[in-house]
């Protein structure tokens, strides 16, 4: 993108020969590519949005949410619901690490898929709905840069989710159920300074594991004007590499999909550690990931934009 003077202005003459050699290289007097849009302004921008602050603060709710409806279970009948669903539940209140490992495991599959999509989905796209993303490029942000900065925010707002959904259900569950050692269904007790390592691997992993999502969210933020279907888009198609993961007519082609290695997190809870599933789990969602993020670049760098 360049700049250019607008017809009789006294700019243009005033700069003679200098600004015809900055006009002939592209860009303005003193215009650095590198301080159009900062990582701390986006940051800024996004953290005033609604959407922003009300999916924060879920992440904050829901283990307060999931604490008192416990709380309300106490005492009651538990032979009524699912048995594997109730042992769960009675891990769940036997600790901290537990109730965090609980609020992770009812919320990995699909709540924190949907968070990642929309805060990689909606960060392009809600920008070209709004009429505001021509005006960015005109300033002129660079569209590599301005693609990377909002891509390395929507990641850190992910992570932060992921951490304040994990970091809020460990105090509440600590400071209701106590400091004890981290149970599992498919292992003996692992001790709490072993049990709060494992279980920060496996908030490590699911972190890696949802860059598909992320990969897969901008890809379709970049392509369509419509924030709503971007991020719709990614949870779908998340949902539907679930369901053909359990068609086991498949055979190796399951192996392929984004989703297969999605609950490989599950090794590190056994004794011993199972990380084969979680090395094959990072290597397909980096890849994944890379393939998206690198197509969305190579989209958005040649798309003509209008809006």
């Amino acid at each position: 993108m360049t700049m250019a003077d607008s017809p009789g202005s006294g700019a243009a003459d005033m700069a003679g020969t200098d600004q015809m050699t900055v006009a002939g290289a592209g860009a303005a007097p003193g215009y650095r590519p590198g301080a159009t849009l900062s990582v701390v302004t986006e940051w800024r921008r996004q953290f005033a949005r609604r959407r922003t602050q009300l999916t924060l603060a879920a992440m904050v709710l829901l283990p307060l949410i999931v604490l008192i409806a416990f709380q309300f279970n106490a005492g009651g009948d538990d032979d009524n619901g699912n048995g594997e669903f109730a042992s769960l539940i009675d891990l769940a209140t036997s600790g901290g690490l537990n109730f965090a490992l609980f609020c992770l495991f009812v919320s990995a599959s699909f709540l924190l898929v949907v968070v990642v999509a929309l805060f990689c989905g909606d960060t392009v796209a809600s920008e070209a709905s709004w009429g505001s993303l021509r005006y960015l490029l005109a300033v002129p942000v660079p569209r590599a840069r301005l693609l990377a900065v909002k891509l390395v925010v929507a990641l850190a707002y992910s992570g932060l989710a992921l951490l304040l959904l994990v970091g809020t259900a460990l105090l509440l569950g600590t400071l209701r159920y106590g400091w004890e050692p981290l149970s599992s269904t498919v292992a003996a007790q692992i001790p709490a300074a072993e049990g709060l390592l494992r279980l920060l691997g496996i908030v490590g992993y699911l972190a890696v594991a949802l860059l598909v999502v992320a990969g897969l969210a901008f890809l379709l933020s970049v392509s369509t004007d419509a924030a709503l279907g971007a991020v719709g888009g990614a949870v779908l198609l998340w949902i539907l590499s679930s369901i053909l993961d359990q068609i086991e007519a498949l055979g190796v082609v399951r192996d392929f999909l984004p989703t297969h290695y999605s609950t490989a997190w599950l090794g590190l809870l056994s004794t011993p550690v199972q990380t084969d599933d979680v090395v094959r789990g990072c290597i397909s969602a980096i890849s994944y990931a890379t393939i998206f993020w690198s197509l969305a670049f190579w989209r958005f760098t040649r798309k003509d934009v209008v809006s």
